[in-house]
């Protein structure tokens, strides 16, 4: 008995032409562009909705030299986009520009509105001089304000280079304490260009401290303080006679107090 089999011979497909493929893919970008696109239309146009345009501000932190209603009126008109939009960085820089005003964080706040928080300055001293319209703060920056707005009147005036009024501010707060062992205080206290320091104290006195890095300002003091009340009792006189002083001498200072006529020409040493 005879058995046929039969064999099926697999017909495979053509393959797509290169250019039919290529007409497919760009039918696939193409549709994929256009859903992109009608997406960031939809989003652009949803954005704009006059609902996310900013129409108010909280503030919050401290406004004791600012008033708040006249913030919000001059910032306001300044601050340009909508929630999405709006430029955090430039209204910061605004908000900061605002005399008074050291640092501002500002934060949306969904969904028309804008938080700032403001710190001012709190400040330490008056700094170059008088007209200027200049204070330091207790971080030693240099600021603009109106000398008349500052509510103590007491504070010390503080000069130097505008650079270097961190390094005065160090220097003024580690000598001041050295002064007032004596009963004194330091009214004035200067960095010249040159680097010699020199301070006026309240009793009107003129002390000339010469150079040096702030450890020997302070050193320098140091000695300066802990002997003159026993000088000054030599001269039968009270630490306040003191008219003048030169501490820029490598053994001693050189000293005059008020009603001593005839000022003794060796150097007082330390």
């Amino acid at each position: 008995m005879t058995r046929h089999i039969r064999t099926h011979r697999v017909v495979e497909p053509e393959p797509i032409a290169i250019d039919i493929r290529l007409m497919q893919f760009m039918t696939r970008v193409l549709m994929s562009l256009f859903a992109v696109l009608v997406l960031l239309g939809l989003m652009w146009g949803l954005i704009r909705l006059p609902l996310f345009s900013i129409t108010a501000m909280t503030l919050s932190g401290e406004v004791e030299h600012n008033n708040v209603l006249t913030i919000r009126a001059n910032v306001t008109p300044q601050i340009k986009g909508n929630f999405f939009t709006v430029d955090l960085v430039h209204a910061q820089q605004i908000f900061q520009s605002i005399p008074w005003v050291r640092k501002a964080v500002v934060e949306r706040e969904f969904p028309n509105r804008i938080r700032v928080s403001l710190q001012e300055h709190k400040p330490a001293a008056f700094w170059g001089q008088e007209g200027e319209g200049r204070l330091l703060n207790e971080q030693g920056e240099v600021f603009d304000a109106n000398w008349g707005e500052v509510d103590d009147d007491g504070l010390p005036k503080l000069s130097g280079p505008d650079n270097q009024s961190s390094l005065v501010l160090q220097v003024f707060e580690m000598v001041r304490p050295e002064f007032k062992k004596m009963g004194l205080d330091v009214r004035e206290f200067n960095l010249s260009e040159r680097g010699s320091w020199s301070a006026r104290l309240t009793n009107g006195g003129k002390v000339e401290i010469g150079r040096g890095d702030p450890q020997e300002i302070a050193s320098r003091v140091n000695d300066f303080t802990q002997t003159l009340p026993q000088v000054s009792e030599r001269y039968d006189r009270q630490v306040s006679a003191l008219e003048s002083a030169d501490l820029r001498h490598d053994h001693g200072y050189a000293l005059r107090l008020k009603g001593i006529t005839t000022v003794d020409s060796q150097m007082l040493k330390r």
